[in-house]
C-alpha cells in the first residue's frame, strides 16, 4: 500500500479507476443508494479534500475477466489511472460461463500485465461471498476463485482488500448486507467501503462518510 499512500499524501492529481462486474456497477441492486465507489469518492474527493482527483466507474453488469481484458483500451487505457481496483470473479465462477479457474487465473495475470504496461497499479479485491444454497451454479467454486486473486496479488507483490474474508467473520451480517444470493444491497456497499477505507489507511471513524451505518 505505499504506493497508495505515496499518492494520498502528494499534491499531483490522481485518477481512481473501479474496474469489475454488476457487484462494482452498483446496478439495481443499490435501489439508487451509494454504492462503494461512489462512497470512496465522497471520502476521497471533499473529505480528504483531494478535489481535483476523479474517480470513475467503468464496471459493467455480467461481466468477467475476458470482458475487462477486452475493453481494456476503452473503459481503462484512454484514462492513463494511477490506480485500478479490480473486483472480479462472480461471474467467472459461473459454470453456465465455460471459464476454467485456469483460465481465470490466466486473465488476472494478463490484466496485472495491461496495467502495468500503462504504469497503473492494480488494487485486487476479493468480492462478497453467496448466500447459502442460492446459486448452486456459482457457490461450489466461488472460494477458489477468491483464491485464485489472493495468489495473484502475493506472486505481484500488489495490493489486496479481501472483502471475502471480512464478510466471513461477519456471517450474521450477511442477509442485512445482502439483496440477494450474490449482490449486496446499500449496506453491503457500505461494507466494501469500510473495509477499503481501513486497507487504504483512509478510515477515519469520525468522519460522515466513515461512520456510516451498516447493520
Amino acid at each position: 500500500m505505499e504506493r497508495i499512500r505515496t499518492i494520498l499524501e502528494g499534491d499531483d492529481p490522481a485518477k481512481w479507476i473501479f474496474y469489475g462486474d454488476s457487484i462494482t456497477h452498483g446496478a439495481l441492486h443499490t435501489f439508487g443508494q451509494r454504492d462503494y465507489a461512489e462512497l470512496f469518492a465522497e471520502r476521497l474527493r471533499y473529505e480528504l479534500g483531494r478535489t481535483m482527483d476523479m474517480v470513475l466507474t467503468t464496471a459493467i453488469s455480467g461481466d468477467n475477466t475476458r470482458g475487462l481484458l477486452s475493453g481494456f483500451d476503452w473503459r481503462v487505457g484512454q484514462f492513463r489511472p494511477q490506480v485500478v481496483l479490480v473486483m472480479i470473479g462472480m461471474n467467472d465462477c459461473s459454470q453456465d460461463n465455460d471459464i476454467s479457474l485456469a483460465e481465470f487465473g490466466d486473465n488476472l495475470d494478463r490484466l496485472v500485465g495491461r496495467l502495468s504496461e500503462i504504469d497503473a497499479l492494480p488494487v485486487l479485491q476479493t468480492t462478497c461471498p453467496i448466500l447459502p444454497g442460492q446459486a448452486p451454479e456459482r457457490e461450489p467454486h466461488i472460494d477458489a476463485h477468491m483464491e485464485v486473486i489472493r495468489q495473484a496479488a502475493t506472486t505481484h507483490g500488489l495490493p489486496l482488500v479481501d472483502h471475502t474474508a471480512f464478510w466471513r467473520q461477519h456471517p450474521d451480517k450477511l442477509d442485512y448486507w445482502m439483496n440477494n444470493a450474490f449482490h449486496p444491497n446499500e449496506y453491503g456497499h457500505r461494507a466494501f467501503a469500510h473495509l477499503l477505507y481501513r486497507e487504504l489507511g483512509i478510515l477515519d471513524e469520525a468522519s460522515p462518510a466513515c461512520r456510516l451505518f451498516f447493520p
